[in-house]
């Protein structure tokens, strides 16, 4: 596969303007973290999601944490999902280790000291904006529900431990590294913290099934998940209280695309 692909299909039906941040990026933006991420000494990877709409747990996020974190356990790896009490049980039945965090920000010190990651990775997690609060795409405060897992990314970048933060909005951890750019083109008040490895997609789910893909390009194993495998995943959350962020509607869709656009996505990722 043509390395351009990946960064094409996680990139395709754009609505939000992140295209307008590519030219930011290098054009192998996603395979280039891939790549770093299997440059690491094997051992814990922490990989923070989930996100309060409306009281329930969006459907961006969990699905490409679950599945990210399946495919570097299979590279060696030993993943961990970090996540509030909102999304903790959108992971218990499955096989993926879950590390609930509330809101304290010496519990970053404390997970990292503990865990000794070698790389933290951020799928659809709301960070800290300009303004210091936690804010939706329609900037909304969520601040109230949201546990604070900026420290955690800081943290670890003043440490050298390898940070990759995928979005698709400008509100996610990672998205500090275009806060200008942001502000400026998608009037929108942006996160300010930063990565080593920022992942921008369509929706933040693909920017992980882009990492998951990249990885098998590397690593010559089978970890890229199969739709089928996706739909039933999303199926599983919403029937837990899930709700697709752009509607609010308890539906097995992501930002209002239809199955058939993920479906699309996926079979461009895996061809």
């Amino acid at each position: 596969m043509n390395p351009l692909m990946t960064e094409d299909a996680i990139l395709k039906y754009s609505s939000r303007g992140m295209e307008k941040l590519r030219p930011l990026l290098p054009h192998d933006f996603c395979r280039r973290a891939a790549g770093a991420l299997l440059g690491l000494k094997k051992g814990n990877v922490l990989i923070a999601t989930g996100f309060y709409v409306k009281g329930h747990a969006e459907t961006d996020g969990p699905p490409g944490a679950y599945f990210l974190a399946r495919a570097l356990n299979v590279c060696g790896f030993h993943a961990v999902i970090v996540t509030d009490s909102l999304c903790e049980g959108l992971f218990r039945e499955i096989p993926v280790e879950i590390l609930p965090f509330e809101v304290c920000e010496s519990q970053c010190v404390a997970l990292i000291e503990t865990y000794a990651p070698k790389a933290l990775i951020s799928v659809e997690r709301c960070g800290v904006n300009a303004r210091g609060d936690y804010a939706n795409m329609r900037g909304e405060s969520i601040a109230a529900h949201t546990a604070k897992l900026d420290p955690l990314f800081a943290e670890g970048r003043t440490r050298n431990i390898l940070t990759v933060g995928i979005g698709d909005g400008g509100n996610e951890i990672g998205m500090g590294n275009f806060r200008e750019v942001i502000e400026r083109e998608l009037s929108l008040v942006p996160c300010v913290t930063e990565v080593d490895y920022p992942v921008i997609a369509t929706v933040s789910n693909w920017g992980a099934y882009g990492l998951c893909a990249c990885l098998r390009q590397l690593s010559g194993k089978a970890v890229m998940p199969a739709y089928g495998e996706i739909r039933t995943y999303l199926e599983h959350i919403v029937a837990l209280g899930s709700v697709d962020g752009m509607t609010g509607e308890h539906t097995p869709t992501v930002d209002g695309f239809s199955q058939d656009i993920e479906r699309d996505v996926i079979e461009c990722l895996t061809c």
